[in-house]
């Protein structure tokens, strides 16, 4: 029987002010019932926290304490997308409230629904991990999700004005080598070498969809009985209107196999180390069957998604360097962020994104 994700105590430096969320609950949802504050404790950026009142159970999400970075911490956008998923896309919590009063517990915040779940992450014991027989199913799974989301239809989304198509790959190449150098806080060879690989190799992809951003086994919640279905899709800040294949990238490079050296696997960037799991190019391969997409440029993709993702895991390392958190699990991330650079270059220089070392 596997675990539905469960919320435990509130981190002492991530807690909540209760009386003055409890103020505010009172007045929006029009009851007077005491609240109880639980948070999720596995998130590395965005803080999730479950609210009970009463029988009623909620959830919130608001941006990491010490966060300066806007655009990944945007909780009006995340909302908004919430907002024009519902009633298009079943696999999303709804929406309930989004408050930018910044006086009621320290930051913009906003209200979903409940969803329960499994929620499967490379951090958690072998025990809790999905066993063999559930991996085509969850494979499949996540395909057939993944493309759902890219066929889904922007006007009727309302969402033409979500993001700007044109130019996307240079500005996402931009933006994130910028985000890297703000928060930088080591000189990584790796890392250098891969900048100006990407700056020097950005495809030219007319295509335009809704695109998540984050695409990966720890921001899904899987309904596990007689079948195995997402019932989820979770963490929305980075969606955009943009290209499909760096989504795809993005996934790519979390997608951790158990064919990479141990010393790769044990960054635990997700659940794909599993014996049974595709191989890289062989999610690339799932993916085009599905979507009917036709993957060019898969190295570049991949080894934009390497990067992307050590940018992020920097931006992390930098708040616990500089104090702004001290969550533990942070301290040694910088660690992760060679590695990554290390992977990318690999791949760059051995043309494929499988058997890198």
């Amino acid at each position: 029987m596997y675990k539905l994700d469960q919320a435990t105590d509130t981190r002492a430096e991530e807690f909540i002010n209760l009386k003055s969320l409890e103020n505010y609950l009172h007045k929006e949802l029009n009851n007077s019932l005491k609240l109880q504050v639980l948070q999720y404790p596995s998130g590395y950026s965005n803080l999730t926290y479950l609210l009970r009142m009463g029988s009623d159970e909620l959830v919130l999400r608001r941006p990491p304490f010490g966060a300066n970075i806007k655009s990944g911490h945007d909780m009006h956008r995340e909302f908004k997308i919430l907002s024009a998923l519902k009633g298009n896309f079943a696999k999303t919590p709804s929406p309930i409230i989004f408050c930018d009063d910044k006086s009621i517990i320290g930051d913009e915040f906003y209200i979903m629904e409940k969803i329960d779940g499994t929620i499967f992450r490379g951090t958690q014991p072998q025990s809790d991990l999905p066993q063999p027989e559930l991996i085509p199913d969850l494979v499949n799974s996540f395909v057939n999700t993944f493309s759902e989301i890219h066929s889904l239809k922007i006007k009727k989304l309302g969402l033409e004005s979500f993001g700007k198509p044109e130019g996307y790959a240079v500005r996402q190449i931009e933006g994130w080598v910028k985000r890297y150098n703000n928060a930088k806080t080591n000189d990584f060879e790796g890392i250098d070498k891969t900048i100006t690989w990407l700056s020097n190799n950005i495809p030219n992809n007319s295509e335009a969809c809704l695109i998540h951003n984050d695409f990966k086994f720890d921001n899904l919640m899987f309904e596990i009985g007689e079948e195995i279905n997402v019932n989820a899709v979770l963490d929305w800040e980075m969606a955009t209107i943009g290209d499909p294949l760096m989504d795809l990238g993005t996934s790519l490079g979390y997608w951790i196999h158990e064919t990479d050296p141990e010393i790769i696997k044990k960054l635990k960037l997700n659940i794909t180390f599993l014996k049974g799991i595709p191989s890289r190019e062989q999610l690339v391969d799932l993916y085009g069957e599905k979507s009917g997409r036709s993957v060019k440029n898969v190295i570049f993709y991949f080894v934009f998604g390497l990067f992307k993702i050590a940018g992020i895991v920097q931006q992390i390392y930098y708040r616990y360097k500089k104090g702004l958190t001290k969550d533990e699990r942070f301290k040694n991330l910088d660690k992760g962020v060679k590695l990554l650079g290390i992977m990318a270059n690999q791949a760059i220089q051995k043309r494929k994104i499988d058997y890198l070392f």
